[in-house]
């Protein structure tokens, strides 16, 4: 909500800070650019200590900055707000696919990760109709006093009713969090346990909390997954695609206002279309993806295990889902070219809308698809991977965001989206390699990992062999 609910004020806010519609945009791509690394460090330190108190911290950050947003009137204050606000929101997305990957196993993690990202997708349908209305009749300020009232209503029963779910610190939930991570039911459900005669495995729960207490994060483990090619392929591809999507929407406050004379309101119900079909995508593709998990794994005989983590070293992962996501990149890449033609002469409405509809379909299915893939590749760290996803995406984003208003002012609206989905469209291919190579790939870094494993585990126990032969000689 809090990338979206701002585009259909941005030529207000522009004439009221006098500054161009260009200089504005810049603080649409920092947003971007902080939306993408923001994640590093969150889902760091949600991998290694908890999902629930990065949340809490998240909302607190969000809060702050929508606060400060609410009050100033400077162009500065603007750019450097939104940067926090930025930080504080971003989070959350990596967070909420870590809660996915915690407890749902890759048989159903298509569906589960589409319901997952339901909220983002309702983003770009609700927000900037709420933004328009908002903007239109009390003020653009009111936006983030909006946002400072939502966010505060959630914060209370996130605080108080959401479990801690990361495996690092309470396994399969039968080890009690620590205190930063207890919910209200926690002292209830193992209170209840312990009267039941269920024993909680103290070693384990020492074990647990020392090595995962709260640290300064590492963003660097999401960093890392670009440095893997399969991960890098699957990133890029999905930023180009999220690159399109975010140039439509930063796009059209300008082309609306300037080409057809829509008011805030007008503008904000020109989102509706990609909303809807982000919607419709949520609902259809995750239940596709799983159906196509399990025609392969009923072709190779591979058992499906709807309630246990299962190894895919010998499973064609890749090509089960990205058999989804091919034909959509194409489709996607085709309607962006017919929307920003589109833009170049006079339609009936009804022209932008069922084009606007289906971008915002095939755009979001390739994301889902991909998004999906990511946290297959990378078991045990769905916060890591998919921080890796949002900072590629929201930075290659930031540039087609950037890019945009300068190219289409120099080359025409037709020509600027031709191009922009010319370049998703043709590094779409690569992910053909991937569907190929893709399973010796995972098969290489899981042996690679194995050994490095073992080398540790030996040259530890060499190590307290030392120890304890010093110790027999004293």
């Amino acid at each position: 909500m809090a990338t979206a609910i701002y585009y259909p004020s941005l030529n207000t806010i522009s004439h009221d800070l006098n500054v161009s519609n260009s200089s504005l945009n810049i603080t649409v791509t920092v947003f971007l650019i902080i939306q993408g690394i923001a994640p590093a460090f969150v889902a760091d330190m949600a991998d290694r200590s908890g999902r629930k108190p990065m949340y809490v911290f998240c909302f607190i950050v969000f809060t702050a900055a929508n606060i400060g947003l609410a009050l100033q009137n400077s162009f500065t204050a603007l750019l450097v707000l939104r940067m926090l606000q930025a930080a504080g929101s971003s989070g959350t997305v990596a967070l909420a696919n870590g809660v996915v990957g915690d407890i749902i196993t890759s048989s159903e993690r298509g569906s589960y990760i589409a319901f997952a990202s339901l909220g983002g997708m309702l983003g770009p349908m609700i927000a900037p109709i709420l933004g328009g209305i908002i903007g239109q009749y009390a003020g653009w300020h009111w936006i983030f006093w909006f946002l400072v009232i939502f966010s505060s209503a959630i914060l209370l029963p996130l605080i108080l009713f959401m479990p801690e779910t990361c495996r690092r610190v309470v396994d399969d939930g039968s080890i009690p969090p620590p205190f930063l991570s207890t919910n209200f039911t926690d002292i209830y459900r193992h209170k209840k346990r312990a009267n039941a005669g269920i024993i909680v495995d103290e070693e384990k729960r020492k074990r647990l909390h020392t090595e995962n207490r709260m640290r300064f994060p590492n963003p660097f483990s999401a960093v890392m997954v670009l440095f893997d090619l399969e991960s890098a392929i699957l990133l890029v591809s999905t930023g180009l695609g999220m690159g399109c999507f975010y140039a439509i929407s930063t796009g059209a406050s300008d082309a609306f206002t300037k080409d057809f004379g829509f008011n805030q309101l007008q503008i904000s119900l020109m989102f509706i279309p990609v909303g809807a079909g982000s919607i419709v995508s949520a609902f259809m593709i995750g239940k596709i993806i799983d159906w196509n998990y399990r025609r392969h794994a009923l072709r190779l005989g591979f058992p499906v295990v709807r309630n246990r983590a299962q190894d895919l070293t010998d499973f064609p992962i890749e090509q089960a889902r990205l058999e989804i996501a091919f034909p959509i990149i194409l489709i996607a890449g085709g309607f962006v070219i017919m929307y920003g033609w589109f833009l170049t002469v006079k339609l009936n409405l009804a022209g932008y809308i069922i084009s606007l509809f289906i971008v915002g379909f095939c755009l979001t299915s390739t994301f889902q698809v991909l998004n999906v893939l990511m946290v297959d590749i990378y078991p045990g760290k769905p916060s890591v991977a998919t921080a890796a996803n949002n900072l590629v995406r929201c930075e290659i984003g930031a540039v087609f965001s950037a890019v945009l208003l300068p190219l289409a002012d120099s080359i025409g609206w037709g020509w600027s989206y031709t191009f922009l989905a010319l370049l998703f469209i043709a590094f779409a291919p690569m992910l053909l390699i991937i569907m190929k190579k893709g399973p010796a790939w995972r098969k290489a870094k899981k042996e690679k990992k194995e050994e490095a494993r073992k080398a540790k585990r030996e040259e530890a126990e060499a190590r307290q062999a030392t120890v304890a032969g010093h110790e027999h000689s004293n």
